[in-house]
């Protein structure tokens, strides 16, 4: 069975116009126009199987965005190619758009003034959805996303994290293969942001859905994802299992000890690193294969009323690999800005 989403060798350049500051900059800019290349993605190439979740990671500007859009269709590629669902994003046609969503937690397409129910009934004139389809799927997405009476109220009248799951649920009626979600949970509390997690969670195992997925929560990616991407200045760093990038990033684990006496720092210190002491808490750090004997010496030797052996917190491991990357090249922040404010809307 073909990927449902391959990238190969994917690029976007813009050409940025300089000028010099003051008003002789204004007018030679206008006169004599000079343009810089900014790439803002640069030969990215990967592979995602149908019914996959996995997050696209990397810092602001990093080029996800620009790569999202390029795989809806929204972008031309300054080279490589694509393919999505089986189609070229960009000479797909209906047929192609039939088979993806593209949400954006930053974007709304519910009509302000009138109820969500107005907007579903619109995407199911789009999308050709038939009556009985249609009923079926507006139900299954009512009862998942909890929506309740919620479609009749204005979406004005919502809240962000109850326009947020009504825009899911517009997006998905005409039931697509493949998600292209970008910051889906950006701004919501946290009781909105796992009802947003459950849902897409069980919307994929429901109808074996292909997810990517961007965000800059970690509890997101935790919570879907177990590969990742990572990108940074245009360039795939990084294309493997979570785990994986954490042992490889963070080769430590950390025990959290809860002492039921005192003990002095320098005494914990015989065991490891201390990264954190407040007593009767404490935090230390020895190399991953070390941790089950460091652990077996501080039950023998320490009064120890709890301990556990931990990860490195996701954020941090995230926050080193995106550094590994902000070494080479040049910034890409401001092709990415271009993307962001381009206003031009998906077709239907």
């Amino acid at each position: 069975m073909p990927a449902a989403i391959l990238a190969t060798e994917l690029s976007k350049t813009y050409d940025v116009k300089v000028r010099d500051p003051g008003i002789k900059g204004a007018l030679v800019a206008l006169a004599r126009p000079r343009y810089r290349p900014v790439r803002a993605v640069d030969s990215v190439t990967f592979a995602i199987e149908r019914g996959d979740a996995v997050a696209f990671l990397g810092p602001n500007g990093a080029g996800k965005t620009t790569t999202l859009k390029m795989l809806t269709g929204l972008l031309f590629p300054s080279s490589g190619c694509a393919q999505v669902a089986g189609y070229d994003p960009w000479t797909g046609g209906n047929a192609f758009r039939q088979r993806i969503a593209f949400v954006l937690g930053n974007k709304q397409q519910l009509l302000w003034d009138l109820p969500p129910e107005e907007t579903f009934r619109l995407n199911r004139a789009i999308y050709g959805v038939s009556a009985a389809d249609y009923t079926a799927r507006r139900a299954e997405l009512v009862e998942l996303l909890v929506l309740g009476d919620l479609v009749d109220k204005p979406a004005r009248q919502l809240s962000l994290g109850e326009r947020m799951k009504c825009e899911l649920a517009a997006a998905l009626l005409h039931q697509p293969e493949v998600l292209f979600l970008d910051e889906p949970t950006l701004g919501l509390d946290l009781e909105a942001q796992q009802t947003i997690r459950s849902f897409l969670g069980e919307y994929r195992q429901r109808h074996d859905a292909t997810v990517l997925l961007t965000s800059h929560y970690m509890a997101d990616v935790t919570a879907l994802a177990s590969r990742v991407l990572i990108i940074n200045r245009g360039r795939l760093l990084y294309d493997g299992e979570l785990s994986e990038l954490v042992a490889r990033i963070a080769p430590i684990k950390r025990i959290e000890l809860v002492l039921s006496e005192l003990v002095p720092r320098a005494r914990l210190e015989n065991y490891g690193r201390v990264a954190h002491f407040a007593p009767p808490s404490a935090t230390i750090e020895v190399p991953r294969e070390t941790a089950t004997a460091a652990s077996a010496r501080l039950l023998a030797d320490l009064a120890v009323a709890d301990l556990s052996i931990q990860d490195p917190p996701i954020e941090e491991v995230i926050r080193i690999a995106f550094g590994e990357g902000a070494q080479d090249g040049e910034g890409n922040a401001e092709a990415e800005a271009l993307v962001r404010a381009d206003v031009r809307r998906a077709p239907p």
